[in-house]
């Protein structure tokens, strides 16, 4: 960091640090040294941003600094910010032999849609609770001021417990301390659309649901590659609501133009674990793999649970190249 003070906030267990910057020179400003520090000290470093920023950092470290930086890139990784989670815990047990961890992680930047980022502060709170007890691992989150709403930096003002502005580290006053997160869960999505497809799921006609589904997003323009996964992640999400739920689950299935949307929703509620589908179960666990996997084959998952129910909303992103399909009673725009 600028000035000589080290980039390495004190408090010990999982330290969880947003990082305000206003252009690249204060971004390298406080990574650089970040980075640094973790190498000389051979901690695991794990840097997971935008390409850009990923190419600024290699830049300013060389080649043999960043021969020894794990490089992630979020673009990827964190297009459905629900599947960061899973890969830092990865970073952190195929490392167990060091007793202290170091990572960059950047989930939003310009560009990203309103969704998406209000799953990304899901995600920046739910961290606290992912690693809350995993000392020694400190993640920094890099916020571009200038390029984000204002909105958007007071929220991640109020899910890391420390920042990092203008050169100095401080708590966070604005941080929420939750420690279950279940407030995380409450808001609930706006309704389907005008002419969304609907149906009422049981357990009788999940394989019609399945071919329905399918068919649909075919007609509008879903890649080929991409309607197994379609299919796959509506079969998870209508079982598991008719075998767990409350009284009876209804699917919804529309196109905004950009993605295919599906959602389940029941009278089942609340989930007790905010961070269900964002850990990846053990390997000698029969069941609750459903909502992984969804998120794995999922552009964008939303959750959304309370005492008067839950739904889960995906989006996968349609071919953009396709023409634009025929208009259909069935499909709400």
């Amino acid at each position: 960091m600028a000035g000589g003070r080290s980039s390495t906030p004190q408090p010990t267990g999982f330290t969880h640090v947003a990082l305000f910057y206003a252009d690249d020179r204060a971004y390298l400003d406080a990574t650089v040294p970040f980075v640094r520090e973790g190498v000389q000290a051979g901690e695991p470093v794990l840097v997971a941003v935008p390409e850009r920023r990923a190419r600024l950092l290699r830049d300013a470290l060389g080649p043999v600094e960043t021969a020894r930086i794990r490089f992630a890139p979020m673009e990827q990784l964190g297009a459905n910010p629900a599947r960061i989670i899973p890969a830092w815990h990865d970073f952190v047990s195929d490392t167990t032999d060091a007793a202290r961890w170091r990572g960059i992680g950047e989930p939003v930047w310009a560009g990203r849609t309103p969704d998406e980022v209000h799953e990304c502060h899901h995600h920046e709170a739910l961290l606290n609770l992912a690693f809350a007890d995993v000392a020694g691992f400190t993640l920094l989150c890099p916020y571009a001021v200038r390029e984000l709403a204002p909105a958007v930096v007071a929220a991640a003002r109020a899910t890391h417990p420390y920042v990092i502005d203008h050169g100095a580290i401080e708590p966070s006053d604005a941080f929420t301390a939750d420690p279950r997160h279940q407030s995380l869960l409450d808001d609930d999505l706006p309704a389907p659309p005008p002419g969304a497809l609907e149906r009422i799921v049981s357990v009788d006609d999940l394989p019609a649901l399945r071919h329905e589904v399918a068919d649909l997003a075919r007609r509008v323009g879903m890649p080929a590659g991409r309607v197994d996964d379609v299919q796959l992640a509506v079969s998870e999400l209508c079982a598991n609501s008719v075998l767990h739920g409350a009284g009876p689950a209804t699917l919804h299935a529309w196109t905004d133009g950009v993605s295919f949307v599906c959602e389940v929703r029941d009278s089942g509620g609340p989930i007790g674990d905010p961070l269900v589908g964002r850990v990846r179960p053990p390997a000698d666990r029969p069941t609750g793999r459903g909502l992984f996997l969804v998120h794995q084959l999922c552009d964008l998952v939303q959750l959304r649970s309370s005492s008067t129910g839950t739904v889960v909303r995906i989006r996968l992103h349609l071919d953009p190249t396709a023409p634009d399909p025929a208009p259909d009673p069935g499909v709400g725009a």
